[in-house]
This record gives C-alpha cells, structure tokens and sequence, in this order.
C-alpha cells in the first residue's frame, strides 16, 4: 500500500472493510485526488491489488483509538460510514448497537473538532415511521425500532456539535462486496430460484434501493462540496421487495412462477419495520448533480461483478 504524498487533501473513510467502505475507497483511488486514509476495526480486508491508499486499524467505539488515528493523519474530511445495521440484532443487542451508533459518533464528532474536519455521516430512512413516505430531507422523524432511534440520536449529536458537517440518508443498500462476503436481494432471488426455491416477497413495504456506488458517489461528492446540511442520497424509484425481486428475475430470465406475494403481517421479526419509506432526492440531484442509476442498472452492474468474481 502506497501513501499519497501530502499536498492532496486527506479524507478518513470509517468502515472501509464493509460495502460502503470498499466502494468508497476503490471510486477514491479511482479520482486520484485525495490522500486516502481507510479505517475499519482490524485487519485490512481490502483486495491486496488496490494501491494509494494507507489502512489504519480504528475501533470506532474505542475513543482513544479515535484520537489517536485522527491526531496520527489529521484528516481535512471524513466520511462516516460504520454502524451497526443489522435491524434485529440491533432490537435484541442494544448497548452494542447503542456503542457503534451513538457513543462512537461523538468520539468520531470530538476528533473533528479538534482537527477542523468536515465529516458526512451516513443515515437512514428507518429514523421515520413509514406512515406517510416517500420523505424528503425536512420531514419529520419518528423511529419505530432501536436502529432508527439510535441514528436519529447521532443525527441530533451532529446537528448540536460545532464541526462543519453533512448527513448523507440512504435506503436500502444493495452491491457485491469483493470478497463475496455479504448478500443482497439481487443475490439471494438470483440464487434461490437457480436453485428451485419458492419465495416469499412482501409488496407492502416501500423503498427507493440504492446501489452502493452510487451512495458512495453522493457521500464523495458531498465531501468534495463540503456540502452542509441533510441530503437524500438513494435510488429514485419506488420499489417493493416484490417488485425488486421480479426485476431481478426478468434480467437473469429466471422463473417469475417461484416468486410469491405476501405482505409483512406474514413474518414475524424482532425488529419493526416502517412500511412505506424511500426518498424523494432531488435536492441531491440539483445541488450535487447526484444521478443514481435505475434499479434496472444497478442489476446489470451486480451482473458484470459476479462474472468478475467467478
């Protein structure tokens, strides 16, 4: 791993061993016009080909650990993109979950104080209640399981802190990690028809899905504006989990008869989900000319990776 030479400004990348993280690293490397600092708890699990870039290990509930790498690189920018998002887990895990999204944000908002960084947080549409979506940035939130609440409190924690800030709110993220290591519906519906499975999708909950790269699009060029405030950054179409998962089917030319209709009554989860979320984004779209791709798009680049990594 090479290190950038100093006269490029620094972005600090938290997280960067998960989806986000990758694609916000590799579309950086890409750029060629920020010294890049990624940062995830551990070992580096980036892909050993990728160059420009220095790993630093940063526990992200630990503040020493945050002190110490920030006083180490003194990023000018930073894009926080770590958290606990595992909606149930975070329902019956709650003081691990309270750790990695609330407590760690004011370490990660204290470190930016003292080094003058900006800093993009990433957020979510499950801060609101799904009764009256699609939302745009200044509708009102009101959480219905510990997940939101816990990144409705850190929004609140940055919107009170003196750095120079932007929340970037995303929806249901899909993309391939690298390494495999984390499914999607595009994945998990390509699979389990290859594979004779029946399947049962609800059509009563709404999202606007939202390709990895293009949330980590919109959080560089937030970042690159230093752009204040709150921005929607996801997909712009309007889509059920049962409309995602016949999309999928159409494009791979998979068996539609596997996939069945349901409606979230049916599944029992400890975690409540918002029913109708999703994102009106043009906000995103004029100030940052922020252009996702369709859902149709997102599932031929799904493709082109998985032929990559067979």
């Amino acid at each position: 791993m090479n290190t950038q030479k100093n006269n490029k400004p620094s972005i600090l990348i938290t997280g960067a061993n998960g989806l986000l993280g990758q694609k916000l690293v590799k579309r950086l490397i890409e750029k060629g016009s920020f010294e890049i600092i990624a940062t995830g708890r551990g070992a580096c699990r980036l892909p050993e080909s990728w160059k420009d870039y220095t790993y630093a290990s940063m526990d992200i509930t630990s503040q020493e650990d945050v002190k110490s790498v920030f006083t180490k690189f003194k990023p000018g920018l930073v894009i926080h993109g770590a958290a606990m998002t595992n909606v149930d887990q975070c329902e019956t895990e709650k003081e691990a979950c309270y750790q990695q999204n609330v407590a760690a944000v004011q370490h990660i908002i204290k470190a930016c104080e003292q080094h003058a960084s900006y800093m993009v947080h990433v957020s979510t549409d499950f801060i609101f209640d799904g009764e009256d979506g699609p939302y745009d940035e200044a509708a009102k939130p009101n959480p219905v399981n510990y997940y939101g609440e816990t990144k409705l409190l850190a929004e609140e924690l940055i919107q009170q802190s003196n750095i120079n800030w932007g929340i970037a709110r995303t929806v249901l993220v899909y993309g391939i990690s690298h390494d495999m290591s984390r499914s999607n519906i595009v994945l998990w519906v390509k699979n389990s028809i290859e594979q004779g499975k029946d399947l049962q999708l609800v059509d009563d909950q709404l999202r606007t899905p939202t390709l990895a790269e293009d949330l980590a699009e919109g959080c560089i060029l937030m970042a690159e504006q230093k752009a204040k405030g709150i921005f929607n950054i996801s997909g712009e179409e309007l889509l059920t989990p049962y409309d995602m998962a016949i999309k999928t089917a159409d494009f791979f030319k998979l068996d539609k008869s596997k996939i069945n209709r349901t409606n979230s009554s049916t599944f029992t989860q400890p975690a409540k989900r918002p029913l109708k979320t999703g994102f009106n984004i043009q906000k995103a779209k004029t100030q940052l000319n922020y252009q996702p791709k369709s859902f149709n798009e997102g599932i031929d680049i799904l493709a082109k990776q998985l032929n990559l990594a067979n």
